[in-house]
């Protein structure tokens, strides 16, 4: 069995965008591929929390506190580092402001953490200022699990392997450590309209 999701590496479409919509080398889809490594995380709602920690526990919220949390829509282009976007997608979620106001840091990064063991790391200003979300609908519906659910990372300006699905929290940090797939040779940020692929883009 493989170890990565069947159509991983993605299908060639026609865009259907100019480029001011769309970054160099992706194609336009209409589907919503889905790209996993590993099995899809099934966490039941009553066992579900998200966390901000910084080697401890700053604060935690339960999927109800989670959810009384303000939210708020959000529609964006995707794009996966695997060539496809997907243009005007929405979304509902909580902005990662939100989420931080609640707790006093000084870090300047940080690895996002995930059921199924997937970790991603981001500069923390990539996050801030109405840039990210932790977002549990897609189209008008609960995010279904095989799409992140019940809550996935949103951070639209960025390839899309940087918005963890099946997210728990984030971890603050004053230095940069990679995550999952920076690991295995992905690039550490990210930047679709650079192509930043892959290590040495």
């Amino acid at each position: 069995m493989s170890f990565v999701s069947r159509g991983f590496r993605g299908r060639q479409r026609d865009a259907d965008a100019g480029p001011a919509r769309v970054p160099p080398g992706q194609h336009v889809t209409p589907d919503f591929p889905v790209l996993s490594a590993g099995p899809t995380p099934q966490t039941p709602l009553d066992r579900w929390t998200f966390s901000i920690e910084n080697g401890a526990v700053l604060r935690t919220w339960t999927w109800a506190e989670f959810r009384a949390l303000p939210s708020e829509p959000v529609t964006a282009d995707i794009h996966c580092v695997t060539r496809w976007s997907k243009l005007a997608t929405t979304w509902e979620g909580v902005s990662v402001d939100t989420l931080l106001a609640e707790v006093d840091h000084e870090a300047d990064y940080v690895l996002a953490f995930c059921d199924g063991g997937y970790t991603t790391n981001l500069p923390l200003e990539d996050l801030l200022d109405g840039q990210a979300w932790v977002a549990f609908e897609f189209d008008g519906d609960e995010l279904r699990p095989e799409h992140g659910g019940p809550a996935r990372l949103l951070v639209p300006h960025l390839y899309f392997w940087k918005s963890a699905k099946w997210v728990r929290g984030i971890e603050l940090m004053l230095e940069d450590s990679p995550g999952f797939w920076e690991q295995l040779g992905y690039h550490d940020y990210g930047d679709p309209w650079r192509e930043q692929r892959y290590q040495g883009d």
